[in-house]
């Protein structure tokens, strides 16, 4: 009986304690690692979803046939069906043909080229293609860029920049870069700030382009006015942040990342993990979603890691879905040409699919290919049937078949009913056929406040010109009306009057 009543306290105890601290207190705390493939609804909770990509490939050293192991590999880069790799810790460049998604073949070692006497590299981090096939090398340690053709042949050298607001003591070490059309060259040295370094076809340095926006606060401004010399040198410097990496897209436009942001600024939008820059060096990226483009909101510590997600490296398709890669958990976070989150998956770990440091991410179609820099290894991720899915919808949109698209939405809902994304694709295409009142009711599910006003003002304006005529009428018969009544009582009194007179 004793112990009856002590297992009921017990019971009575566990209850109260469930209700006070319930399990889900740390909800906001939460990053997805319950599921592979998650997204974030309207309020920001994670919700799972069906898997996006699965893991097709991971290719090792031996897998790929290397007779010296890959070392600190830090640079990846697709070109046609060629997939280079910056093996960093051996000084060497590998060019491998892709034949399938689960079949690369080593083509060349590029450890040296003709045309100069310091012919081999030192520690290169970058390579990237240009359309016309020649090849540019992020040479760190040897403080260049070096431009080669197919045949390995030394066309041109990119220096350190001449400019007087540069430090000279601070050495010249290119660390990635992109290649646009009339092979001008953006770069990101490590220690410069300013931006990216641009270079002309014909090597002039013509200016820096695209520095991030320099936030302070106005008090912490005064105060270092005010301060000695000794207390600003311990202050924090009101200076640009370095991006991380670079991406061209295919119409020219640069993506740049930095992870050396805060939560606070993330939150705040004083900072911005990704840039989509522009001729004029704008940052033209739309941010219509619900939460901004930084990856995790949700920034709690464990595992291993904690704040804010760290961008490394990014991607752009042809339909300007962009995706990320967080090299502080380890995940894979894809957005729209709007800025809403498409997926997310990934982390740390030593299981296919995750991750110990990615550093660079390449796509070549749909499949995305990312490189671990820890591991030496590339993992190949293909799309799932949800995720070709999603991939087609949004290409037919683009196409302007949006009676397919919508259909395609609908399919991806039937598979994901809490798929936000997917109610908003619908709305967009019940948009683009005229059909507003439904647009208005997909958006308003998902608390699409911009794109729920734009349907509402077509819807409104419809609705005006279908009852024009009882609108006029009723107009008419709002001014008529009272001038009858008006003009009928003035008759009376007149009546009334002259009754009243002839008597």
């Amino acid at each position: 009986m004793m112990k009856k009543k002590h297992f009921s306290i017990l019971c009575i105890l566990a209850l109260v304690f469930s209700v006070i601290c319930p399990v889900n207190a740390l909800a906001d705390e939460s990053t997805g690692d319950d599921t592979y493939t998650y997204n974030l609804d309207y309020w920001g909770d994670v919700q799972d979803s069906p898997d996006f990509y699965t893991v097709c490939k991971v290719f090792t050293s031996s897998e790929l046939g290397l007779e010296t192991k890959m070392k600190s590999p830090e640079g990846l880069f697709v070109y046609q069906n060629f997939l280079y790799v910056c093996d960093t810790g051996n000084n060497r460049i590998l060019e491998f043909e892709r034949i399938s998604s689960e079949k690369l073949e080593l083509r060349r070692t590029i450890d040296s080229f003709e045309g100069d006497d310091n012919n081999t590299f030192n520690a290169p981090t970058d390579v990237a293609v240009s359309v016309e096939g020649n090849f540019f090398v992020a040479d760190k340690g040897n403080a260049r860029i070096l431009k080669l053709d197919q045949k390995l042949n030394l066309l041109q050298i990119f220096v350190k920049p001449v400019d007087n607001t540069l430090d000279a003591t601070i050495p010249f070490q290119p660390s990635k870069l992109a290649i646009d059309t009339a092979e001008r060259v953006y770069c990101i040295a490590t220690g410069i700030n300013k931006g990216l370094i641009k270079y002309e076809p014909d090597g002039t340095f013509s200016g820096f382009v695209g520095a991030t926006k320099v936030t302070f606060d106005f008090l912490d401004y005064v105060w270092k006015k005010l301060a000695t010399q000794e207390q600003r040198a311990q202050m924090e410097s009101f200076v640009p942040t370095e991006y991380d990496n670079v991406y061209m897209d295919h119409e020219g436009f640069v993506y740049a990342c930095t992870g050396a942001v805060t939560r606070e600024d993330l939150r705040a939008d004083k900072a911005q993990a990704i840039r989509k820059i522009n001729l004029m060096g704008n940052d033209i990226l739309v941010r219509n979603g619900e939460w901004g483009i930084y990856g995790d909101i949700h920034m709690g510590s464990g595992g291993g890691y904690e704040g804010p997600s760290y961008f490394s490296d990014v991607t752009v398709f042809p339909n300007d879905i962009f995706i990320c890669l967080d090299r502080n958990r380890g995940r894979l976070f894809g957005y729209d040409d709007q800025g809403h989150m498409v997926f997310a998956f990934g982390g740390n770990g030593n299981m296919d699919g995750y991750f110990r440091r990615p550093v660079a991410i390449e796509h070549y179609d749909q499949d995305v290919y990312v490189l671990d820099t820890l591991d030496c290894a590339i993992t190949v991720f293909v799309p799932t049937e949800f995720g070709s899915m999603v991939y087609k919808a949004v290409d037919q949109f683009d196409q302007g078949d949006y009676n397919a698209s919508g259909e395609s939405w609908e399919r991806v809902v039937q598979i994901n009913g809490n798929y936000d994304l997917a109610y908003i694709g619908i709305g967009r295409a019940r948009l683009r056929q005229e059909r507003y009142k439904e647009a208005m009711e997909y958006f308003e599910v998902k608390y699409d406040d911009e794109n729920y006003s734009k349907a509402f003002k077509q819807y409104r304006k419809e609705w005006v010109e279908d009852h024009i005529a009882i609108i006029v009428l009723i107009i008419l018969a709002l001014f008529l009306v009272p001038m009858g009544i008006g003009r009928i009582k003035a008759i009376k009194h007149e009546i009334d009057t002259d009754e009243l007179f002839t008597r």
